[in-house]
Parts: C-alpha cells; sequence; structure tokens
C-alpha cells in the first residue's frame, strides 16, 4: 500500500441507490467510512421507521460492531448511489493509525454520549427528589438564554474570501470547523456552507483571545493543513493572529477583522 495516496483504497465498494447496508438487529462485523454519496441511519418504531441522521463524506458508523460485538442498533440504507469503505475488525487498527482524525471524532463522540447520559441521569434523579420533598412533579426548567452572547457586540469576524460571508466570533475560544452529523455538533464558526468538497476538518482549528490577543490554533486531528498568511500552523500551537491576517483552512480563505462587523 506505500504510495497509494489513499491506503484503505483497496476497501472502497460502490454501493447503489437504496442499498441497505446493513439491518437492525443483524450481527455484523464492519465499520464503514463514507467517501462519497449520503446514508442514512434508520431505527424501527410502532408504525415503521424513522430516520435518526443522514451521514456523509468523512463521516463513520456501524463502528459499535466492532468495538462491542452486539447487533446492529439501527439500520443503513443509501440516500445516494455512492463509494464506502468497508472497514473489518482486523483492519480497524491500521485505519487509526492512517487517520487520527478518525480516532479522535470516535472518541469525542462517545464522550459527548456519556456527558448527556450523566446529564439525562441528573434530571432524572433531580426530578425525584424534588418531587418526593415538594410532593409534585417539578415545573420544567427554563433553558439558559441561548440569544445572549447573539446580542453582545462581535470581539471579532472572518469573511470569506470567495463568498464574502461574514462570520462574526462571539466568544473568547471559539472552534472553526463544519457541522459534525456523527455527534450532532456545530461550531461556532461553521463552514459547512463554504466548503462543499468537505476538506475542511470538523474540527478544524480554534480561535482564542488571551491576555487581549487573538491566536488560532490547529485541532488535533485535523488532516489538509492550516495556514496563516501562508504560512502552515503547527498543529496544537498558539499562533498569534492579527487584523487583516488570512486564515486558510485547506483551500478555504477567510479574512480576520478585529471589532464589530458593520452594519
Amino acid at each position: 500500500m506505500s504510495g497509494d495516496k489513499n491506503p484503505f483504497a483497496k476497501f472502497l465498494t460502490h454501493f447503489e441507490q437504496g442499498h441497505v447496508l446493513f439491518r437492525e438487529g443483524e450481527d455484523g462485523e464492519d465499520m464503514y467510512i463514507i467517501q462519497t454519496g449520503r446514508v442514512a441511519i434508520k431505527k424501527r418504531v410502532k408504525d415503521g421507521e424513522t430516520t435518526l441522521a443522514v451521514l456523509d463524506k468523512g463521516d463513520f458508523f456501524g463502528e459499535m460492531a466492532i468495538l462491542e460485538r452486539q447487533p446492529r442498533s439501527a439500520s443503513a440504507e443509501m440516500l445516494d448511489a455512492g463509494d464506502v469503505i468497508v472497514i473489518s475488525g482486523a483492519v480497524f487498527g491500521d485505519m487509526i493509525k492512517a487517520n487520527p482524525e478518525i480516532a479522535v471524532r470516535m472518541l469525542r463522540k462517545y464522550s459527548i454520549r456519556l456527558r448527556e447520559t450523566n446529564r439525562q441521569l441528573e434530571q432524572v434523579l433531580s426530578g425525584a427528589s424534588e418531587s418526593v420533598v415538594a410532593g409534585h412533579t417539578p415545573p420544567a426548567v427554563a433553558s439558559p438564554g441561548a440569544t445572549t452572547a447573539l446580542q453582545a457586540e462581535a470581539l471579532a469576524y472572518f469573511i470569506s474570501a470567495a463568498s464574502g460571508s461574514v462570520f462574526p466570533i462571539f466568544k473568547p475560544e471559539s472552534l472553526i470547523g463544519r457541522f459534525d452529523s456523527v455527534t450532532g455538533l456545530s461550531p461556532e464558526i461553521d463552514l459547512t456552507s463554504e466548503d462543499q468538497s468537505r476538506n475542511v476538518s470538523r474540527r478544524h482549528a480554534r480561535l482564542v483571545l488571551k491576555n487581549g490577543q487573538f491566536h488560532v490554533a490547529e485541532e488535533i486531528g485535523t488532516m489538509n493543513g492550516t495556514f496563516l498568511n501562508g504560512q502552515k500552523l503547527a498543529n496544537g500551537a498558539l499562533t498569534p493572529i492579527d487584523d487583516g491576517d488570512e486564515l486558510t483552512l485547506c483551500r478555504l480563505t477567510l479574512t480576520f477583522r478585529i471589532g464589530s462587523v458593520a452594519q
């Protein structure tokens, strides 16, 4: 496989639209990584099936079959004709070594799942305790004001060189990347609509305001490179970024500006 740009090219399989990769309840020993096309993850419900998620290029699924040796918890169906890498347990270790971003995202996926489970458990236990004390079901707690940050003046912003779109920054630390349909999370600076070719990683870089100076750092696991004014950034290292600087994520260039966006 030396010299091959994609060391897992030999595991690439083409599937037609409507092909069912696996069904809920089946045994399985493979996981999948989408190269082209989209895949629907479906779950049986009382009246048929419901779609839990639609995955596209770079997304992985079916990994629980390798990690847990349990029957499939959902079904997977091709929404479009496309190419999918099919990875067996035997080559799973090689896959992680060749593409560390997959390992990072897999760990993040399970970390989010565990955090969400803990949050739900805390709510259940807290609700049960209040019910016993007060003798009634506790009222629903309103979620924190989601619009507070949006009402604040932007600390800085990025402007896309390709489209002219403006991406305001409201937090001292902001993630730059794309929506991750595996974890369901969106970065503060979401470039999904700017990056149709999916070259930007879901967690590509971070912008950090520290001691009055903005810094940018490439995230661990980023595959396609990050450049500041043409100079490649070292992975994980904070590098100062100033007004007017150009940040390039793979081939997507953003101009950095400090201060609020002119209306």
